[in-house]
């Protein structure tokens, strides 16, 4: 423990905690302290000025990054015949009906997202109580429940994530890895607070983005502001 500590005390000594810094001071300053031995995630988070008693005021959508976020997502789809097929050739790692649901109340599940046929949602209905608390639960708004599964496919491991308000009101993804280019990361970054700025819900007053941190996966969060 004394040696993170050393770690996190040697990082502060480069930045700034009260200070807002501009988007490329931060992605520098992010990236300088991303010296663990694997290559650190890059995690943007927001604090929104939402009203998170009102449900109606809940933020939660998906946006496709430009340059992915480095890191390769496992697709579970709940499909038959044709579209079960056509998954299968789409990518999905795994595919199915009866059996998935078996394998999801079992706790067997060696997948990050959900995608479901229309059809088949009486039967994801029965793993409801599992998925949903994991944001795992196929969404029609999402795009994750649809005939087209060849598209959502290759939307989720093209680098499409979802984001969702939590119970603070902060809203928070991976967006990219420490070994990105800063264009890239400032690229992917922006596609990010651009989604979230369009999924402002209409009843928000005020100043909807509130504060904006960039972290590595073992570093310390900066400030920043979009210049």
């Amino acid at each position: 423990m004394a040696h993170i500590g050393k770690r996190i005390a040697d990082l502060r000594k480069n930045i700034d905690l009260d200070k807002i810094y501009s988007l490329s001071e931060a992605i520098e300053l992010v990236k300088k302290s991303a010296t663990a031995k694997f290559d650190e995630t890059i995690d943007i988070s927001i604090m929104l000025g939402i009203d998170v008693s009102k449900q109606d005021q809940a933020v939660r959508n998906v946006v496709n990054l430009p340059n992915g976020t480095g890191k390769t997502y496992r697709v579970a789809v709940f499909a038959k015949d044709q579209k079960a097929d056509e998954a299968k050739k789409a990518g999905a790692d795994i595919v199915g009906g009866d059996e998935l649901v078996e394998m999801i109340q079992k706790g067997d599940m060696p997948f990050d997202r959900c995608i479901a046929t229309p059809d088949m949602m009486a039967l994801v209905g029965k793993v409801g109580k599992i998925l949903g608390p994991k944001g795992l639960m196929p969404n029609p708004k999402l795009g994750t429940v649809t005939m087209d599964v060849v598209t959502a496919i290759k939307n989720v491991k093209g680098g499409q994530i979802e984001y969702r308000s939590e119970k603070n009101g902060i809203v928070h993804a991976g967006i990219g890895k420490a070994s990105f280019t800063n264009e890239a990361l400032t690229e992917n970054i922006k596609a990010f607070i651009d989604a979230v700025v369009k999924s402002k819900p209409a009843g928000v007053k005020g100043n909807y983005l509130k504060k904006m941190t960039l972290s590595s996966t073992m570093g310390i969060g900066v400030q920043f502001v979009i210049e």
